[in-house]
C-alpha cells in the first residue's frame, strides 16, 4: 500500500476510534474516574502495569484495588499506616501479586515525598532525553533502594535495554502525554514531547501492522516498536502514536483485515 493510501486509511480509522465511547471498555476508564492529577497518575500507572489479558478483567482488578484505598489512592499511598496496608492483602492480578503491589506503593510514596508529579520518574535530572532512556531510568529509580521493591517485581517494569517492547509503559505515556481534547487521553504531562512517544505494540497492533506491511521485523521487541513508530512518524511527525487507535481498533474490529475494512 502506498504511503498516501495508508495515511488516508489510518487517519480515517483514527477518527472512527478516537472517541470518548472508546473509554468505557478500556483500562483507561479507571483513571478517568479521578480528578486529582496524582490520583490519575497513580491509577493509570498501576492499571497500565497490570494491563495484560482480558480488558474487563484488568478493569475489574484495578477498580477492586482502588476501592480498597477508599478511592483516594494518592492520600492512601502518602499517609497509610501498617494496619491500613492489610486492606491490600490477597489482592492480585495474574502474576502481579500483593508483594509486587506493596513494593510499587512504597516506591510511589517515596517518589511523591519529593515530587509533585510521577512524570519526574521518567526524566533524568528533570530533562527528557528519549523514551528508551526514560524507561531504563524508571527501572533504576524504582529499584534504587534495594529494599522496597522485590527482585521478582522487575518483570513488571519493562526494560527496552533487554529487548522488551514495553507495551504497557508506552501505553501509559500515551495516556499521560497525548492531548485530552478527544476525551480519551489526559495530556497532563508537558516535559515529554508528543512527537517522541513510541507505539504500544500489543497483539492487535502487531498483527494489523504486519498485515498492512508497516512492520517487517519477525520479533515483537523494542526494535519492532522503533520500526513501527518510524513508519507512523512518516504519516504524522507530530503525533505518531495516534495511530495506536487506528491499528488497535482495526484489530478488535476483525481478526483478519479484509477488503471491506480497507
Amino acid at each position: 500500500m502506498e504511503l498516501s493510501a495508508l495515511k488516508e486509511l489510518l487517519d480515517r480509522k483514527y477518527e472512527q476510534y478516537h472517541q470518548y465511547g472508546f473509554v468505557a471498555d478500556d483500562p483507561i476508564s479507571v483513571p478517568h474516574r479521578y480528578a486529582l492529577r496524582q490520583d490519575i497518575e497513580i491509577t493509570a500507572f498501576i492499571t497500565a502495569t497490570i494491563s495484560w489479558g482480558n480488558r474487563k478483567s484488568i478493569i475489574k482488578s484495578s477498580v477492586s484495588l482502588f476501592e480498597r484505598m477508599d478511592h483516594a489512592p494518592y492520600d492512601f499511598i502518602s499517609n497509610h499506616s501498617a494496619e491500613e496496608l492489610k486492606k491490600l492483602h490477597n489482592w492480585g492480578h495474574r502474576t502481579f501479586q500483593t508483594a509486587d503491589l506493596l513494593g510499587f506503593i512504597q516506591f510511589l510514596r517515596r517518589h511523591f515525598q519529593k515530587h509533585d508529579s510521577l512524570e519526574e520518574a521518567f526524566l533524568i535530572k528533570s530533562k527528557f532525553r528519549s523514551v528508551e532512556e526514560s524507561f531504563i531510568h524508571l527501572g533504576e529509580v524504582m529499584f534504587s533502594d534495594g529494599e522496597t521493591m522485590l527482585d521478582r517485581s522487575r518483570k513488571h517494569v519493562s526494560n527496552p535495554a533487554k529487548g522488551s517492547a514495553c507495551k504497557r509503559l508506552n501505553m501509559f505515556l500515551r495516556w499521560m502525554v497525548r492531548p485530552g481534547d478527544g476525551g480519551v487521553d489526559f495530556g497532563i504531562w508537558r516535559k515529554i514531547p508528543l512527537k517522541a512517544l513510541m507505539m504500544p505494540l500489543d497483539v492487535h497492533v502487531d498483527r494489523v501492522a504486519r498485515e498492512l506491511d508497516m512492520l517487517k521485523r519477525k520479533q515483537s521487541d523494542w526494535k519492532s516498536v522503533a520500526e513501527l513508530t518510524e513508519v507512523c512518524r512518516l504519516l504524522d511527525p507530530k503525533d505518531p502514536v495516534k495511530y495506536d487507535y487506528a491499528l488497535f481498533g482495526m484489530g478488535i474490529e476483525q481478526k483478519k483485515i479484509s477488503p471491506d475494512i480497507l
